[in-house]
């Protein structure tokens, strides 16, 4: 295989199309399952505590090349094959953690239904699949796309075959971070977060809080400063001058600490300026890539047509045989009607008055505004993960948009005047349906980007299309049927976006849920039409000079992404700052990496790219070591319904008020360690 790389091009791929290797093997498809189902328990945990998930393939690659290189028969094609079906469950929870939820903070939902949660994951994430099939050649095709995360991810399979990939960043990072995890959420001796907040003179509410997760420290570095400046942005805006300005005009909750006066006034005011930029940023995203994905569209069907691509047939090479087109229009064939049988299961749950031509026209409507909104957002985040990859991508404001839409549709189906408050039961029927849909295109989005990237590793290395996309079908199945266990333990155990399970829980230890909580409060707001919408106006406008400073910033290759802002906006800051540890670390590298000698120029390349590799690998161990262990976790805090169950501080005798001080200290010293470390490990690669 060497001489292959010696000898190959660089727009040929790693292994000739007029050479076959073993693809789907049984240990391949054995090793898939595992790594589908662990990733996806990590980023069910992650997207549930901070809104965000971090791309599983690079993981997913490096540890499926560890373990079959112990097959003296494997191959670097087998390897692909498992990174591509892993990393669909990493994409598929995504787009269910995110939106889902909100059903539960809703409160239409008391737990997560196994098997209404796994068809909607399993449509959803189906969609995503097949609706990629016609976009892959004119995608892939495109030269303005890059596609930076699908390159690395073939970059780092065809290292292989030099033995040049070591998986002890990984595996070291997962031991430590699981590790800080523990000593944080189980034993309770590190703080996860510090706030700081008074009152003024004027009844001003200020202060600040830094968090010390370090799922989100490694997850600032994989991101890197550009965003990450964005965010902070957002956090200065929302939290710095939002909190005490809203407070001073609206006035200030008159119980409760400063620390939860704060918390109270972006809860009910400040989130909402978030929602209001992420909204005008989804539409301005769309709005610009709207053209080339149509023209795209076009010409990926028009190709199709003129093709015959079924398995093994037809006069083009192997790396071009996707799964027929045929099968395409069958599955959606099939699918239309599952999902207009499903809607109509969930309008006649409950007996909400609603008469029967009302609810079979919303059942059809909402099958078909399904289909069409998930291949929209399939397309453009597609198209994204070719620009910007696909832990960038805008599946967040593109579910606000759907959102949006589809609450502003469904109302006047329902018969219900959003300008009057009527039956309370048709409107929380209304927008549940809403958010089903929204969860169904977010999971088409996520998987659609997911899978781009996936196909473009696969060129690379000379993959054999059909067969991954078969194996991505393969990964949402799998990752369907477990996600909605995973979610439930999570629930049990610490509650989600502020709906606990039980009484007396902790509400410090409870899961966010960012995004499901935006949904639920922007659907809940349409419908009930008290959506505060000076706030939303707010955030439009903050957004619509986002984009003018983005647009004058970028002729001088500096960017500031809207939706970024608007997530710092909206994000509480345990779930924001501790990016910023991170980003710094990366801003550090790339500056000394920046300092090379011309004379050397390439072997520093060379070097560099080895030194970026090790830094990604470590960081992805830390979060998914560390998310494993939140999942981990679950466990006894939902069989003791207690999340002070492993506690160490009663055993040493610590009290809670004087050793705060001390356990906030080591939160800032672990964060600021690890930074430390990611930067250390790649500049002494770099070296090495």
């Amino acid at each position: 295989m060497t001489d292959t790389l010696a000898n190959h091009g660089p727009d040929e791929p790693f292994v000739p199309a007029s050479k076959s290797l073993p693809e789907i093997t049984l240990r391949g498809v054995i090793l898939s399952i595992i790594l589908t189902v662990v990733l996806a328990a990590a980023n069910a945990y992650l997207g549930l505590k901070v809104g965000v998930t971090v791309s599983a393939s690079i993981p997913a690659a490096v540890i499926s090349m560890g373990i079959l290189r112990f097959f003296k028969n494997s191959n670097l094609l087998e390897n692909n094959i498992v990174q591509t079906a892993a990393s669909a469950g990493e994409a598929l929870v995504a787009g269910v953690a995110y939106i889902l939820p909100a059903l539960i903070v809703l409160h239409y939902w008391h737990n997560f239904g196994y098997w209404e949660t796994v068809f909607i994951a399993l449509t959803g994430g189906f969609l995503g699949v097949i609706f990629s099939i016609p976009l892959r050649r004119v995608l892939l095709a495109d030269k303005e796309l890059k596609f930076p995360e699908g390159t690395a991810i073939g970059k780092v399979l065809m290292a292989e075959e030099d033995k040049d990939t070591s998986a002890k960043p990984l595996v070291f990072g997962g031991l430590i971070g699981g590790l800080v995890a523990l000593f944080q959420s189980g034993f309770k001796l590190i703080s996860e977060t510090v706030q700081l907040w008074t009152v003024g003179g004027s009844n001003v509410v200020f202060g600040f809080g830094l968090g010390f997760s370090p799922v989100l420290v490694a997850a600032g570095y994989i991101i890197g400063i550009s965003a990450v400046l964005a965010i902070t942005v957002g956090v200065i805006i929302g939290w710095l001058l939002g909190v005490p300005v809203v407070g001073l005009f609206v006035g200030i909750p008159s119980a409760g600490s400063p620390i939860d006066m704060a918390q109270a006034i972006h809860s009910v005011h400040i989130r909402y300026i978030g929602v209001g930029t992420m909204i005008l940023g989804g539409f301005w995203t769309l709005f610009n890539i709207a053209k080339p994905v149509v023209h795209g569209i076009r010409s990926s069907l028009k190709t199709a047509r003129g093709l015959s691509t079924d398995f093994g047939t037809g006069g083009i090479p192997r790396t071009e045989h996707d799964i027929s087109i045929k099968y395409v229009f069958w599955s959606i064939a099939v699918v239309a009607p599952l999902l207009f049988f499903m809607f109509n299961h969930f309008l006649h749950h409950l007996d909400m008055g609603f008469a029967a031509s009302s609810l079979l026209i919303l059942a059809a409507f909402s099958a078909i505004f399904s289909l069409i909104s998930g291949f929209i957002v399939a397309a453009v985040c597609g198209y994204f993960a070719g620009l910007v990859g696909s832990t960038n991508n805008p599946v967040s404001g593109m579910s606000l948009g759907i959102l949006m839409i589809g609450s502003l549709l469904i109302a006047p189906l329902l018969h219900i005047d959003i300008h009057y408050l009527g039956n309370s039961g048709q409107i929380l029927e209304g927008e549940a349906i809403a958010i089903i849909i929204t969860t169904i295109a977010a999971c088409a989005a996520s998987i659609g980007a997911d899978t781009i990237q996936d196909l473009k590793a696969g060129q690379m290395v000379g993959a054999t299309p059909w067969k991954q996309q078969l194996m991505l079908i393969v990964g949402v199945v799998i990752s369907a049927l477990v996600i909605p266990p995973i979610l439930q333990l999570l629930f049990d155990a610490y509650g989600i976006g502020g709906v606990m399970p039980r009484a007396n829980m902790d509400p410090t230890q409870m899961l966010a849920a960012p995004q499901a909580g935006m949904m639920s409060a922007l659907v809940r707001g349409i419908f009930d039409h008290n959506l505060p919408w000076s706030m939303v106006i707010i955030g439009l406008i903050i957004a619509f000079l986002c984009i003018i400073a983005d647009e004058l910033l970028k002729k001088r290759n500096i960017r500031l992404p809207v939706l970024a802002v608007g997530l710092g906006i909206y994000l509480p800051l345990y779930a924001s700052t501790p990016l910023i540890f991170g980003a710094i670390a990366s801003f550090l590298v790339e500056k000394r990496f920046s300092k090379k000698i011309p004379a050397k120029k390439a072997i520093s390349s060379a070097k560099e790219e080895q030194g970026r590799k090790q830094g990604v690998l470590l960081a992805c161990g830390i979060v998914a070591g560390a998310a494993l262990m939140g999942v981990i976790l679950a466990i006894p805090f939902a069989v003791m319904q207690s999340t002070e169950v492993l506690s160490l501080r009663e055993l040493f005798g610590l009290r809670l008020e004087s050793y705060k001080a001390f356990a906030d200290l080591l939160g800032l010293i672990t964060a600021v360690g690890l930074a430390v470390w990611l930067y250390k490990i790649t500049i002494n690669k770099k070296k090495s």
